[in-house]
């Protein structure tokens, strides 16, 4: 890991952001014009898929649970409460709208989506807890139809993914999988959105596909900056830079801070704890990417933050609250040496869902908001309220058509 300045660390930050762009192009053009075909052809050749079918079917998630400990299922379903009940809580904040005004009643209604897919990673460490965060949300909204898709299902991954609410089950992953979903197949229904997080494959190609599907936003390679001062205790912040570390080679690491000494301080502690990590290989590597920034002061600090909008932005400060004022753009924030955020990763409630490669500077995670949409409705009665300031808008557009549309309601 090298130390640089916030100009310097604009431009790595921006490099980034470029490496995401990779061709799919081929990939998702051959699944949507041969179907099945073409996903196991790539299934097999991406995903050593071998079968005919890659639908998990019943059999198959009755035979994981008897796979998995008892453990496991309490940790899944305490997960999942709490998941649950922030989600209930988010859709509580969103309620339908009737306005009634001299012209008639206006308003909106909030209605769930049809059908999702919820790509759960499957590469390298398949992910149950993704299963959670995408399908019980779902499962809040009132969607019907919640495809689980994922590249390999371990017997954990199947049983998160049927406790969290999946409808379907599908092993296929990958572009080739999000191509599927997209545009159907002669044995898979297309779906209205993709939501969940992957590689720069899969970001690519929920990249290519929106339009002819929705989806929630950029999601991978994984990021997490953790802002600190001379009161951090380093081997706390070095091990939170590990746990995201070791995702993925992609992965990014930031620290950002006005002292120099304790950057040095959890450098070192880094390379120590690297000794000891069993995913060291990958986890060096992200580490020796990584970016330490030496700001002159708290003001370009949080500047150089809201530039970057991370994905998990910590705070591990002895002037928490004055580094938080003026910070806007990141995925979640963590304030506290407490507020690890591999808690947010598995159980605390909020969704690890969120944006990457600066998406958090328009969007923020997934929630259950992500599965509805909200429809407006118009009921007018006494419309002369609204004839006369129609006339002079559309007439100074130019459409004259629309301009006698609302005059015939003055003939009724």
């Amino acid at each position: 890991m090298r130390t640089v300045s916030a100009e310097e660390a604009r431009k790595i930050v921006m490099g980034r952001m470029t490496e995401i762009d990779v061709d799919v192009t081929p990939i998702i053009e051959r699944v949507r014009e041969q179907g099945d075909i073409a996903v196991r052809y790539y299934a097999s050749r991406f995903d050593g898929f071998s079968g005919r079918e890659y639908r998990v079917s019943q059999q198959r998630i009755d035979d994981a649970y008897t796979k998995v400990s008892s453990e496991f299922i309490e940790a899944i379903s305490y997960a999942s409460k709490n998941i649950e009940e922030f989600a209930r809580a988010q859709r509580s904040t969103l309620k339908d709208l009737r306005i009634e005004r001299e012209f008639g009643v206006i308003g909106h209604k909030v209605i769930p989506l049809e059908s999702v897919a919820c790509y759960i990673p499957g590469g390298r460490y398949p992910l149950p807890s993704t299963a959670l965060m995408t399908l019980v949300p779902a499962v809040v909204a009132g969607v019907e139809r919640r495809v689980a898709l994922s590249p390999r299902f371990t017997p954990e991954s199947i049983v998160a993914a049927d406790m969290a609410g999946a409808t379907e089950i599908l092993e296929i992953g990958g572009v080739h999988g999000i191509a599927a979903v997209a545009y159907g197949t002669e044995s898979i229904k297309p779906v209205s959105k993709v939501v969940g997080p992957g590689s720069r494959y899969v970001t690519a190609a929920k990249k290519y596909v929106f339009g002819q599907v929705g989806i929630d936003f950029i999601a991978g390679p994984s990021e997490v900056a953790v802002v600190i001062d001379e009161r951090a205790d380093p081997s706390v912040v070095a091990s939170d830079l590990l746990a995201q570390a070791e995702h993925d080679v992609d992965a990014g690491v930031f620290i950002l801070s006005v002292d120099e000494g304790v950057i040095d301080r959890v450098k070192k502690e880094l390379n120590a704890q690297l000794e000891e990590l069993p995913t060291r290989d990958i986890a060096a590597e992200s580490v020796l990417r990584g970016v330490a920034v030496l700001c002159r002061d708290i003001e370009e600090l949080q500047s150089l933050c809201n530039y970057m909008a991370p994905e998990h932005l910590e705070l591990q400060t002895s002037k928490n609250e004055e580094y938080a004022k003026g910070l806007v753009n990141y995925g979640s924030l963590f304030v506290g040496r407490n507020s690890a955020e591999v808690f947010g990763d598995y159980c605390s409630g909020p969704n690890h869902t969120l944006p990457t490669s600066r998406a958090a500077r328009y969007t923020g995670g997934l929630s259950v908001l992500d599965f509805v949409k909200i429809q407006t409705f118009q009921e007018l009665t006494d419309v002369s309220p609204l004839v006369g300031p129609v006339l002079e808008l559309a007439r100074s557009e130019g459409l004259e058509g629309h301009a006698r549309a609302a005059e015939q309601r003055l003939n009724l």
